[in-house]
């Protein structure tokens, strides 16, 4: 998930943020851990606020470094790996970023990527792979049509398995791969990437063509950007609307591994990367897709196993646990993009249920309740939130805002926060009535009175001399 903007310094803590603030404070998405904070006073300088309705997207690399998605590695760490030796080059593009799901089983062979401009299938390095223009291609007549559109086509270079299976949805398949943009940039190369088909891994492209092919089968896949990457690419290296040709190959493919029988610590990297992949697309702003990775990613990042040895180690079950809470504010923050609040306000229950004083997740019951007219409960829950955090200005301007609108919105009465070094342990808001004007007779009232009792007089005298 971008720089974030910092906090300003005021004073004055009964300053009122703007309702953009109170957005920013608790919609703003997808939590690193910085980001399970609401925005703070000058005092706590340097930490940051959430994103402007933006995803506070985790950026896991920078937070547990058994969790990150691997940087690309030195060509030379990658020279001796299986089936990537080279003999044609390609250009290659500053980038390889790509969410991925890699089985704990074979870690240890699936290291870093390779970043080296060797091709995968020096002997498929057909006119089609180096030369040929898309265009021809979308209209050669040996392409088979993956979709009835014509929009994802694929043309077999080695068969597979005669009469064998495909893989199927929600299965797990493994992958050599290479991708190229039309004018041959090697934008994508993984020698065994492993991904479930169905959970977001990989683009559409990549799913909708593995289930068409057999074990050992390889193929060149043609895809238009809607099936890719689409109208917002992939920053660096893929522009906007590019159609992209792979090469690939199905190495194997089985059922999905059982999260209850991996070991604790296997269940965390797999459910931060699946956690990742919800960051992703909740950036493009699908945010569908995100709250479907953020799934995944809780279904993983279990302590429950079938292994009595996992049972019991305490700190592995709080780790779990932490990284359930972000996946669960992750989760919720989405669901509001997509107007599911009742969603949302359960989710983020079921947070404080893990950690009964996130204050972010404090923050949005509060918020979502009082958009739901329970002010009595609402009030309870941005009390606490405030106790927790009493220079926090969106609390307090969420407060005022419920004060509002139990008073059915006359503004008979406001919200004044008092300075945080009085407060100590009793933070109960308090209510200064506004100033009423005083009652009596007005002004005007009196002046007419005046006037009239001047214009008898004047008529009056005029009569006198006229008799």
């Amino acid at each position: 998930m971008e720089t974030e903007p910092c906090c300003e310094a005021h004073n004055d803590p009964g300053v009122t943020a703007t309702e953009s603030e109170v957005k920013e404070a608790i919609f703003g998405l997808v939590d690193g851990d910085s980001l399970n904070e609401l925005p703070r006073a000058a005092a706590e300088e340097g930490e940051e606020l959430f994103g402007s309705e933006q995803a506070e997207t985790e950026r896991s690399a920078a937070e547990n470094k058994d969790t990150e998605i691997k940087s690309p590695s030195d060509p030379e760490q990658e020279s001796g790996e299986t089936g990537c030796k080279a003999v044609k080059k390609f250009k290659k593009s500053n980038s390889w970023k790509m969410v991925r799901f890699q089985d704990p089983s074979t870690e240890d062979d699936v290291l870093e990527r390779d970043s080296s401009t060797e091709s995968l299938f020096p002997e498929y390095a057909t006119q089609e792979w180096t030369s040929t223009s898309f265009e021809e291609l979308f209209m050669a007549e040996d392409w088979t049509d993956i979709t009835e559109d014509r929009l994802l086509r694929k043309k077999v270079l080695e068969p597979g398995t005669p009469q064998g299976p495909h893989p199927a949805w929600d299965q797990e398949v493994t992958v050599k791969m290479q991708c190229v943009l039309e004018d041959r940039t090697v934008v994508e190369k993984d020698c065994k990437l492993v991904f479930v088909i169905g959970e977001g891994d990989v683009n559409q492209a990549l799913e909708e063509c593995v289930m068409s092919m057999q074990k050992g089968e390889i193929t060149l896949l043609l895809t238009d950007s809607q099936y890719a990457y689409g109208l917002l690419g992939r920053e660096p290296d893929i522009p906007a609307w590019a159609p992209l040709l792979y090469q690939l190959q199905l190495l194997d493919f089985r059922e999905k591994p059982d999260p209850l029988t991996l070991p604790i610590a296997d269940r965390i990297r797999i459910g931060n990367q699946k956690r990742e992949t919800g960051n992703f697309h909740f950036q493009r702003e699908e945010y569908s897709l995100a709250a479907r990775a953020y799934c995944v990613a809780l279904d993983v990042l279990t302590t429950r196993s079938k292994d009595g040895n996992d049972v019991g180690v305490k700190e592995e079950e709080e780790e779990v646990q932490d990284y359930r809470v972000k996946c669960l504010n992750n989760l919720a923050t989405t669901q509001v993009r997509l107007e599911q609040f009742d969603e949302a306000l359960h989710t983020s229950r079921d947070v404080l249920t893990l950690e009964p004083n996130n204050v972010k997740a404090l923050f949005r019951v509060g918020k979502l309740l009082s958009d739901k007219g329970e002010y009595k409960e609402a009030m309870e829950v941005l009390k606490k939130a405030l106790k927790l955090e009493p220079a926090t200005k969106a609390i307090h301007v969420e407060l005022s805002k419920l004060v509002k609108r139990q008073s059915g919105g006359k503004e008979t009465q406001e919200w004044k926060p008092k300075p945080a070094e009085m407060l100590g342990d009793n933070i109960a808001p308090f209510l200064i009535p506004s100033k009423k004007k005083p009652s009596g007779i007005s002004w005007k009232f009196i002046l007419g009175a005046l006037v009239v009792a001047l214009g008898s007089l004047v008529t009056s005298m005029i009569l006198t001399a006229r008799n």
